[in-house]
């Protein structure tokens, strides 16, 4: 690896996180109602509608990446909003893959579960990921996790679990009614109770906190909605799978779209897997 990457992944990305987070969260408390929240329509680089939320909480991230960057460290950024940007001369290996507000609709509606999701990663796919972060602004909870040392919930290990026998709880997101149906068909007998929250970050969190022991994208999510997410299920045990792209190996670029499932179990996996592909034959 070279010594610039080296220097890179070793750089304080808790620090830029937790200042970033902290930033956003003062900026979600000076505009405490949703008429203040849903102003801006413009599209983004991920090509959902830009809230003003969304677009000032990028500023906080990008601010806090830009003065990591005047301290020596080069990488690309891949964000919701801006797209890809470039902090260096465009040779650097690391990607640092950006969700300022996982959760936009939750926050403008004061739903109280949406979160910051930052990914840094060695290379192009999910299975580069090698620092994770998320933080919900409705709990404060903070999870991270760096791979092959774990991951952690307010600084304190998540330990694996052994999965239940059932699948009791398992989360669903990109929750339009038409995806959600067909596949939830599949899961009748197999599942005893559906949660949708809203963040697929937040979603896959709880995998990894043993809330959820499974969940599905029921539509396609992005690197963005799931590189952080994923890491930090995986390093508290859980097994995920973007499908098509094997098992882990989705790419981090903005244009990816993929269907993506994750289970505290293997058999878990394949059940939800399954029920995903027959009830979305055609959702890729």
């Amino acid at each position: 690896m070279p010594d610039e990457t080296e220097k890179a992944l070793a750089a304080d990305w808790i620090g830029v996180c937790r200042r970033a987070a902290d930033r956003i969260s003062a900026m979600f408390g000076e505009r405490p109602t949703t008429g203040e929240r849903e102003s801006g329509t413009e599209r983004g680089a991920g090509g959902d509608r830009t809230l003003v939320i969304d677009s000032l909480a990028e500023t906080a991230v990008f601010e806090e990446l830009e003065a990591l960057h005047a301290g020596g460290c080069d990488f690309t950024v891949i964000s919701e909003e801006r797209g890809t940007v470039v902090f260096g001369d465009g040779t650097s290996n690391v990607r640092v893959v950006v969700d300022p507000i996982d959760g936009s609709l939750n926050a403008k509606r004061l739903i109280p579960t949406y979160s910051l999701s930052i990914a840094v990663a060695a290379g192009e796919t999910m299975e580069d990921v090698g620092f994770a972060y998320v933080r919900d602004f409705g709990t404060g909870e903070e999870f991270t996790a760096r791979r092959e040392q774990g991951a952690e919930l307010n600084g304190e290990p998540l330990e694996p679990e052994e999965a239940d026998s059932k699948l009791e709880v398992v989360g669903f997101e990109s929750a339009r009614p038409e995806w959600v149906a067909p596949v939830a068909a599949q899961l009748e007998g197999k599942v005893y109770r559906l949660r949708m929250v809203g963040t697929i970050a937040v979603s896959l969190c709880y995998v990894a906190a043993a809330r959820f022991d499974g969940m599905v994208t029921t539509g396609v999510c992005r690197s963005v909605d799931a590189a952080a997410g994923q890491l930090i299920a995986r390093e508290a045990g859980a097994f995920v799978d973007f499908l098509k792209h094997g098992g882990i190996e989705a790419p981090l670029d903005l244009d990816a779209r993929y269907r993506m499932v994750a289970a505290r179990a293997p058999e878990h996996l394949e059940t939800l897997v399954s029920a995903l592909v027959a009830g979305r034959p055609q959702g890729d």
